[in-house]
C-alpha cells in the first residue's frame, strides 16, 4: 500500500471513518443514484465501504494490497464481495454495475497513464446508464505533509473531465469543495 505509517494509522482510525462517513461520502454523492450493483475501486481500510454497504443491495470492493483485501474479506466478506485486484484490471464481467465510486484513492495511484486505466475498466464495468462518481483530495500543506515519501499524484480538476470523456463518459461534471478544496466527479455511461 503507498502510504506512510502516519498515513496508514488516520485511514484505519475510527476518526477517519466517522469524517467519511459525516462529510466525504454525503458531498460526494449528493444527488447520486448508485442502483442495486456498486463497485468501490480502492476501499483501503473500509471506511467507505462500511457506510455503502448498509445503503446498496450488493457491494463490491476492489483493493489492489492483498494484505488489505484479506481484512476486508475478513470483516466484510459476509455482507460484501471483495476481490483483490487492481482497479485497472478488475475481474469482472462487462456492464456489470450499476455504479462504480471511488474516494480519497486515485491520488495513490502512481500515474496519470494508471488512472486512466481506471477510469476506461470503471466504464468497461458500468452498464449503460450507469454512474461514475468520486472524490479525491487537493493539494495543501498539510495534505503534503501528510504524504511524505508516499504515493501522491493528485487529480487536475480542470483537466478531470477529458480524461473522463476520453474514458467514453458523458455528462461529466467535476466541483470543487468550497472549505475543503477536495474535489467531487461524477460520470455517466452513455
Amino acid at each position: 500500500m503507498p502510504m506512510n505509517r502516519a498515513h496508514r494509522r488516520l485511514c484505519s482510525s475510527e476518526k477517519w471513518a466517522q469524517t467519511t462517513k459525516d462529510h466525504i461520502l454525503p458531498w460526494a454523492l449528493e444527488h447520486v443514484d448508485l442502483g442495486e450493483d456498486v463497485l468501490e475501486i480502492g476501499p483501503g481500510y473500509g471506511a467507505n465501504l462500511r457506510v455503502l454497504v448498509e445503503r446498496v443491495p450488493r457491494l463490491t470492493a476492489a483493493e489492489i494490497d492483498a494484505e488489505t483485501a484479506r481484512m476486508l474479506e475478513e470483516r466484510w466478506g459476509g455482507r460484501a464481495r471483495i476481490l483483490h485486484a487492481d482497479g485497472a484490471q478488475l475481474p469482472v464481467e462487462e456492464k456489470e454495475f450499476d455504479s462504480v465510486v471511488c474516494f480519497t484513492m486515485l491520488h495513490h495511484v502512481p500515474t496519470a497513464a494508471h488512472q486512466d486505466r481506471i477510469f476506461a475498466e470503471a466504464f468497461r464495468v458500468l452498464r449503460p446508464g450507469g454512474t461514475f462518481a468520486g472524490s479525491d483530495s487537493q493539494l495543501g500543506f498539510g495534505f503534503r505533509v501528510l504524504h511524505l515519501f508516499d504515493t501522491m499524484n493528485t487529480l487536475d480538476p480542470r483537466s478531470l473531465p477529458a480524461r473522463l470523456e476520453r474514458a467514453g463518459f458523458a455528462d461529466v461534471a467535476v466541483d470543487v469543495h468550497p472549505k475543503s478544496g477536495g474535489l467531487r466527479f461524477r460520470a455517466r455511461r452513455p
